[in-house]
């Protein structure tokens, strides 16, 4: 179950064809549906995302907290997830990027979103890396 600040921006984005405005206004975002590591019930969180190529990339920010948010430890679990982008919904699986290309695709979304780089300042994690790849 998304907390209440999610809850308005996936109303706000399903009812706008995927536009939302406040911190997320301009940002390109993915409704993202997991299922649960432990509850094996399914749930969605909006995340920012980047394209590259064929991907969609997105990262385990969870905005700089020390512990990943739970749609990374979803998709470890299960890696198949469904992505709603704009008025499109499609299936998606999940691979983990790691090292020399990790880092460049990070340092590509922080030239987009720089907040992404307060975000690795704040925590001691490495923030993990996800491609999106069409199922």
């Amino acid at each position: 179950m998304p907390n209440d600040f999610n809850k308005q921006i996936i109303e706000e984005f399903r009812a706008n064809a995927g536009v939302v405005g406040g911190p997320f206004q301009g940002a390109t975002l993915v409704l993202l549906t997991t299922t649960g590591a432990k509850s094996g019930k399914r749930s969605t969180s909006p995340v920012m995302y980047m394209e590259d190529g064929d991907r969609y990339i997105v990262i385990a920010s969870n905005a700089g907290a020390d512990q990943h948010p739970a749609w990374y430890h979803n998709l470890r679990a299960t890696p198949q997830a469904t992505a709603e982008i704009g008025t499109e919904t499609f299936e998606v699986k999940a691979d983990f990027i790691e090292g020399e290309e990790r880092d460049r695709l990070y340092a590509r979304m922080v030239e987009i979103a720089p907040g992404f780089a307060e975000y690795e300042a704040k925590t001691t994690r490495r923030i993990p890396v996800v491609a999106l790849h069409r199922a």
